[in-house]
């Protein structure tokens, strides 16, 4: 199903030697993934046992290096943080301070990571993208069968680790104590007018000025307003 070479599973001792060079612990159920056998010849896989070793580190930062990307270049800066300081320099540092007590993300394969947590088993497997984060699969059983056999168990997973847990269910730079349209906080048609204006902004904030026309965006950005506004003159919430 892996559609790739497998070659004999990690020892106790060869997966212990990565957690101490590299700093980190691989959740119990990554860890017996890997003893059963270790998918090599695919760029896409991290070879743990005769991977070079700045490419495994470049893996395992690059989780916290998106971020601070998104910090540097897309004004992200999470809401439990404190104040954004006002020069970007100073940002970054006060963001990778942050960052350090963020749970370690590993590398299953692409950018698909489990979190890194002692004994720990049965997370969720997030696609890491910067800030774009999404659940792949309720755990890496299912994201095996969602990624290699397009067969995902379509049951409801949540994020179960601090700080990834907020990009996944917020969206990045989003606040999700925010009212939102889709969110039991909008419980009224102003407050969804707002939340869809505000979404609007943001959407703008994001796009690339050279990608998308400034005046095609404002146009939308007007219709999907006066919808918004004429849900203020029907029942709440709207019927059918």
């Amino acid at each position: 199903m892996l559609r790739t070479e497998i070659g004999p599973g990690l020892t106790e001792q060869e997966l212990d030697a990565v957690e101490t060079r590299f700093g980190f612990t691989f959740a119990a159920d990554h860890r017996v993934f890997l003893t059963t056998g270790l998918p090599r010849g695919s760029a896409g896989w991290p070879d743990w046992r005769d991977g070079n070793p700045e490419d495994l580190a470049g893996r395992l930062a690059r989780p916290v290096e998106g971020v601070l990307f998104d910090v540097e270049h897309n004004r992200f800066w999470h809401p439990a943080w404190p104040s954004r300081p006002a020069e970007t320099p100073e940002a970054l540092r006060a963001a990778r301070n942050e960052l350090e007590s963020a749970p370690r993300l590993v590398p299953v394969h692409g950018h698909r990571y489990l979190p890194g947590t002692a004994a720990g088993r049965g997370h969720p497997v997030l696609s890491v993208h910067q800030t774009d984060v999404i659940l792949y699969g309720n755990d890496l059983t299912d994201c095996i069968h969602h990624e290699f056999a397009g067969r995902p168990s379509g049951l409801r997973a949540h994020a179960t680790v601090d700080f990834w847990s907020y990009s996944v269910e917020g969206g990045p730079g989003v606040d999700v104590t925010a009212p939102t349209p889709f969110s039991p906080y909008a419980v009224t048609a102003q407050e969804a007018v707002e939340c869809i204006r505000t979404l609007v902004e943001r959407t703008d904030a994001c796009n690339d000025p050279a990608a998308i026309r400034r005046g095609a965006r404002e146009h939308l950005a007007e219709r999907i307003v006066e919808e918004a506004g004429r849900l203020l003159d029907g029942p709440w919430p709207p019927l059918g």
